[in-house]
C-alpha cells in the first residue's frame, strides 16, 4: 500500500473504497489489520509522545481523519487522495458486517453510550452482528483480562472508543493477545455520534474541514484547548516542516 511520512507520521495513500477493500480481503484471508486515523491533534501529541507515535506508526493501517491532515499533506508536497473519517469507515464496516456475517465487539465510551450504540445497531441490523460489548473505563491492571475478554468472543471486528493516547497503547501493548481478532480499530467519540450524544457537523462543514469548529461550538469548555491551541501547534508544525526541511 502506498504510503507517505509528513510530521514524523505515516500515513497510507488510499481512498474510503480502497480501505474498505483491503479490510475485507484481510478478514477473507483470516489475518489481522490495525487500523488506526490520525488527525491534526493527535499528530501534535505524536511529536512528544514517543509510546503513541510508535503505536501509529506501527499500526497495518493509517487513515487521514482529519480534513486538515490532508491538507498538509498538499501543502508538503505529499498529497494524499481524500480524507477517510473515522466514524464514516466504522458505519461501511457495520454494514460490511452484517452482510458478511462477521461479528462486532463495541469497547469503549460510558455503559449507557455504548450500550445503547450496542441496541441501535441490533435493531438496525441484528443481534447477531454483536459478539460483545464494554465500557470504556478501567483500571490499568484490568487491561490484560479486558482484551481475554475480547479475544474470547470470537469477534471478526473490534472498535475501540476510547480518547487518544490510551486507545492507540492498550490496541499496540495487547496485538498478541487479540491475534485472532482480524480487524482492530479505534473510533475515539463516535459511539457518542451514533448514540445521538454528539451531532455530526454538516455535510459542508465536513467538506471544508470546519468540523472540529462544529464539535466545539457544542462544548466549547471542553473543548477550547483540544482545537484552539491543537490546531495552532498543528499549523506551526506545517509550516516548519515546509520552510525549514
Amino acid at each position: 500500500m502506498q504510503r507517505i511520512k509528513i510530521l514524523n507520521t505515516n500515513i497510507h495513500n488510499l481512498s474510503m473504497k480502497e480501505s474498505l477493500k483491503v479490510i475485507e480481503k484481510s478478514i477473507q484471508s483470516n489475518k489481522q489489520i490495525h487500523h488506526v486515523v490520525v488527525n491534526a491533534g493527535k499528530i501534535v501529541m505524536m511529536q512528544e509522545d514517543l509510546q503513541l507515535r510508535q503505536s501509529v506508526n506501527e499500526s497495518d493501517l493509517i487513515n487521514a481523519d482529519g480534513q486538515a491532515v490532508v491538507w498538509a499533506s498538499k501543502v508538503l508536497g505529499k498529497p494524499l487522495k481524500e480524507r477517510v473519517a473515522g466514524i464514516d469507515l466504522m458505519r461501511n464496516l457495520v454494514q460490511l458486517a452484517h452482510k458478511r456475517n462477521y461479528k462486532i465487539f463495541f469497547f469503549g465510551a460510558r455503559e449507557e453510550v455504548v450500550k445503547k450504540v450496542v441496541d441501535i445497531y441490533s435493531g438496525e441490523y441484528s443481534p447477531n452482528l454483536i459478539a460483545g460489548y464494554r465500557n470504556g473505563y478501567f483500571k490499568k491492571e484490568e487491561e490484560l483480562l479486558i482484551a481475554q475478554e475480547i479475544a474470547k468472543s470470537e469477534a471478526n471486528m473490534l472498535f475501540v472508543a476510547i480518547s487518544s493516547p490510551t486507545k492507540e497503547n492498550f490496541l499496540f501493548e495487547n496485538k498478541t493477545i487479540l491475534e485472532k481478532v482480524n480487524f482492530v480499530m479505534g473510533v475515539g467519540g463516535s459511539f457518542d455520534v451514533v448514540a445521538g450524544k454528539v451531532k455530526r457537523a454538516p455535510l459542508w462543514m465536513q467538506k471544508a474541514g470546519l468540523e472540529w469548529f462544529y464539535r466545539f461550538l457544542q462544548e466549547p469548555k471542553r473543548m477550547w484547548k483540544r482545537y484552539l491551541i491543537g490546531n495552532l501547534k498543528f499549523l506551526l508544525l506545517v509550516f516548519k516542516e515546509r520552510f525549514y526541511f
